[in-house]
């Protein structure tokens, strides 16, 4: 079963949302080096390599292949490691991937990211040439002009440089043949799947308005341009695609942010940041992204529902102080004092007298406070 499967890397908290990453003809995966560790903080994220790259087995892919071959490989991955749905982001081929499955496959793809790549890469005659010269004399010749392709001058990755020149020109050459066939221009305004586009505004390959045509058919997505970045912008760029990434996919920390204000309060959330620094930041982007961002939006229960539920496990477990903070959010969920009196009645059967005195001892000053501020 290994054999049939990418070669892969994961990396981060498997719990967290998982997040594929795709790379450029020619590469393996570690054309995200320098982006795919900081990724890792807050999500699962999966590393693949093409067929004939990196680990990843040539025979995977064979003569006349797709890009609809290539997705068909990631999803059986994402299948093996038991992703239903995913995070996408892929460098100029790995993005073509991630647009055939954001339109024949939408309901795996939750949301996508295609950087430095197109729609469609200048019609099939200039790939079936580059697959003709690659099987007839190997890759040294491309590995020789890579640099030219792949950055501006005076800047170069050795690491993947080398991965060319160890790349399997058959499978190289098949990469080549998809995407000659690929072209996706008339179907992308099907897809639905939250979508950033990177370009480099200095890339060759892949220039900007190829990324543009993308973003104006796309509904709703957005367009990010990179000053002095070539076609492979995540090594050249990698702290620029860091923060156009992290806006684009970081959706449920934005959300919980936002649903922590109406509950809590600005001022609470305010006084919250100012007290984060490093050693503290992973811990409130986690509080955002999954108490905020995930449990607090779901809409199976209304936030009184909610308020009333975090009002007993707090007494349960003797956390008065935040127990202080969410009977000031139970008021703003739309609880009036008697209903929380009730709450706290219904804790000191199940969680124990001294337990509840407390907790009304705590609601009570709550709710004096709050009387004397309305007064």
């Amino acid at each position: 079963m290994t054999d049939l499967l990418l070669n892969h890397r994961a990396e981060g908290p498997a719990s967290a949302p998982p997040l594929l990453l795709g790379p450029s003809l020619g590469t393996s995966s570690a054309l995200w080096d320098a982006v795919a560790p900081e990724l890792s903080v807050t999500h699962r994220v999966v590393r693949w390599d093409l067929p004939g790259h990196g680990g990843s087995a040539a025979e995977l892919i064979r003569p006349g292949a797709t890009v609809g071959d290539l997705a068909a490989l990631v999803l059986r991955l994402a299948d093996a490691l038991g992703l239903e749905r995913f995070g996408y982001a892929g460098v100029s081929l790995g993005g073509a991937v991630g647009l055939h499955l954001a339109v024949h496959h939408p309901d795996r793809v939750a949301s996508l990211a295609v950087l430095c790549s197109s729609a469609h890469f200048n019609g099939a005659k200039p790939w079936r040439e580059r697959a003709a010269l690659v099987r007839a004399k190997g890759l040294a010749e491309l590995a020789e002009n890579a640099n030219s392709r792949w950055f501006t001058p005076g800047f170069t990755v050795p690491r993947l440089v080398q991965d060319l020149r160890e790349a399997d020109p058959e499978a190289y050459a098949a990469c080549c043949d998809a995407l000659a066939a690929f072209d996706l221009r008339d179907r992308l305004a099907e897809i639905a799947a939250p979508t950033l586009l990177i370009a480099g505004r200095e890339d060759p390959a892949t220039p900007p308005p190829h990324l543009r045509e993308i973003a104006d058919a796309v509904p709703g997505a957005a367009l990010v341009e990179l000053p002095g970045a070539s076609h492979l912008a995540v090594a050249q760029c990698p702290e620029a695609v860091l923060t156009a990434l992290r806006a684009h996919f970081d959706g449920a920390a934005a959300r919980g942010t936002a649903v922590r204000r109406e509950v809590l309060g600005d001022v609470h959330v305010d006084r919250a940041q100012a007290r984060q620094t490093p050693f503290t930041a992973r811990f409130q982007d986690f509080i955002s992204r999954y108490a905020w961002g995930e449990i607090w939006t779901d809409p199976t229960l209304g936030r009184r529902e909610r308020s009333m539920i975090t009002l007993t496990a707090l007494v349960a477990h003797g956390h008065y102080d935040e127990l202080a903070m969410h009977v000031r959010a139970a008021r703003r969920n739309g609880l009036t004092p008697e209903e929380i009196g009730a709450v706290l009645l219904q804790t000191a059967v199940y969680c124990g007298v001294p337990a509840a005195n407390r907790a009304f001892a705590t609601a009570q000053r709550v709710l004096a406070e709050e009387d004397q501020q309305e007064n």
